[in-house]
């Protein structure tokens, strides 16, 4: 017995140990991956560098009998809390990268990923109710009856840590014919799909994830693999619309997708500009994504996904040659396939073409129908119709003075109001309520009473806040925005990255 819980204590040092330090040699995927199991962003960065130590301390503790019990109470705690996290992100939908063994290995949240913690908590807590002072053999006991009844279990112990260790660093090379295999997966996958065999898809992606259709794509500054700046503009310039790959270089199923880009690449490739947005360093990118990509953009903490709200990896998003959002996100590689076959069946002769179901859901839209024919007096007694919304952009929006989330976004909308340029839309505001609601609402924009929501519904209004963008001829131009965060992104203020508008 003394035997066998040395060994099972040797086999923690060395879990805790390799996981620890393979997650110090990736210190930014460390940081990622505890960000994307819900820690802010604040939070993140010194968790990041704090759990590698916690492991590499449980590990120590665990080689000495004297410290073992104090060891394996903290690392069933460690992992209580790292089964916790995966079983809720796999609750939600989620599936973020573990970083379990950090650079060693690592690999989506799965239930393979929540089992193997099970068994290693079972180990670990088999240690605990063994008690404080039956933790087995002392591998550093001295003298020569230690060392007599000790050489055997110590070269066994030793010879098992070495075991591990060559079995962690192959699962790293087994990783990458999983991903051959995935590949194959995937293949099959389609060819069951054009057999009209049920398939299900469970999408990760939120329907109001990302920025609204017919939205402003979001400004911003990063650089390319030879550390060039890159803005958002000079990807205009090129005069193609894009599709926007939200990738990894330790992403699994972003490296099973690329035999599918290469093919969407040849078809595409005239008429779509492909740019990567991924992270890590420059030559790893290059020589992963470099023949599928037309611009790789490395970004920092992920800030430019955060701007368009591409939360996980794989994820795309179209972007039309104006500057404006073509589709929500697309998230894994179904409903990418999805979005994929939905682009090539537009024409992308038009400057901007909208797809309003990109990740497979399927969100009320009135895009491409005009302002209806109304006439109605706003607060201030003006007369307002069809006519006040032609000329220039127009934001129709419709609120309510109970919508505890409208209040917050007047004082907002006012101060907008005070600052808009020329080239910003006008602001029409549908709203229930009474006139004595919006005595202290100081906006000079027009406010209409619409208390049985006759024209709102016209527009597509879905709950409050909500808005739609409509064009100089009168006609709707993006799908219906649904909460104060996608109303500012039709106006151009993106608030997805900080809760700020921009």
């Amino acid at each position: 017995m003394e035997t066998f819980l040395l060994i099972v204590r040797l086999i923690f040092v060395a879990v805790f140990a390799l996981a620890g330090i393979g997650k110090l040699l990736d210190l930014k995927g460390s940081e990622k991956a505890v960000k994307s199991f819900g820690v802010p962003g604040a939070l993140a960065k010194p968790l990041g560098i704090l759990l590698p130590f916690a492991e590499l301390t449980v590990a120590g503790l665990l080689l000495f009998v004297e410290t073992s019990w104090i060891g394996a109470i903290a690392g069933s705690t460690l992992l209580l809390i790292f089964m916790g996290g995966m079983a809720w992100q796999m609750y939600q939908g989620n599936t973020p990268d573990c970083h379990c063994f950090g650079q060693i290995h690592s690999e989506p949240v799965s239930a393979k990923s929540l089992i193997r913690n099970g068994i290693f908590l079972i180990g670990t807590l088999f240690l605990v109710f063994s008690g404080r002072f039956n933790q087995g053999t002392d591998l550093f006991a001295t003298g020569f009856e230690a060392s007599q009844n000790n050489t055997v279990q110590t070269v066994l112990g030793l010879g098992l840590v070495g075991l591990l260790i060559a079995v962690v660093y192959l699962l790293k090379q087994i990783s990458e014919q999983q991903t051959q295999i995935m590949r194959r997966l995937q293949v099959v996958e389609v060819l069951a799909q054009e057999g009209n065999l049920e398939t299900t898809r469970d999408d990760l992606a939120h329907p109001h994830d990302g920025l609204p259709v017919g939205a402003p794509a979001p400004d911003f500054v990063a650089h390319d693999l030879r550390g060039k700046e890159v803005e958002f503009e000079h990807l205009l310039v090129l005069g193609k619309p894009m599709l926007f790959y939200f990738v990894s270089p330790n992403c699994n199923p972003c490296a099973a997708l690329l035999p599918e880009i290469e093919e969407w690449k040849k078809d595409l490739g005239d008429k779509f500009n492909f740019v990567f947005v991924t992270s890590g360093k420059a030559k790893e990118n290059g020589e992963k994504f470099g023949d599928v990509a037309d611009r790789i953009i490395l970004e920092e903490d992920r800030d430019v996904a955060q701007k368009f709200g591409a939360v996980w990896t794989p994820t795309i998003v179209l972007v039309n040659t104006d500057g404006t959002i073509g589709s929500r996100i697309a998230v894994g590689g179904d409903a990418i396939r999805e979005l994929i076959e939905k682009v090539k069946e537009e024409d992308v002769e038009t400057d901007t073409f909208l797809i309003t179901n990109g990740n497979g859901h399927l969100h009320r839209s009135k895009i491409g129908e005009y302002v209806p024919e109304f006439s109605m007096d706003d607060l201030r007694g003006r007369k307002i119709g069809k006519d006040d919304f032609l000329g220039n952009k127009t934001l129709a929006a419709f609120w309510s003075p109970g919508c505890p989330h409208c209040v917050g976004m007047i004082e907002e909308l006012t101060d907008w109001e005070k600052q808009k340029g020329q080239d910003d839309p006008n602001l029409v505001i549908f709203s229930n309520g009474d006139e004595s609601d919006y005595k202290d609402v100081k906006l000079d924009s027009p406010i209409l009473l619409d208390s049985k929501y006759e024209v709102a519904e016209k527009l597509g209004m879905i709950g409050t806040p909500s808005a739609v963008l409509i064009d100089e001829n009168g006609e709707i131009v993006s799908e219906t925005a649904v909460g104060s965060i996608q109303v500012w992104a039709l106006l151009g203020k993106n608030k997805l990255n900080n809760g700020k508008a921009d």
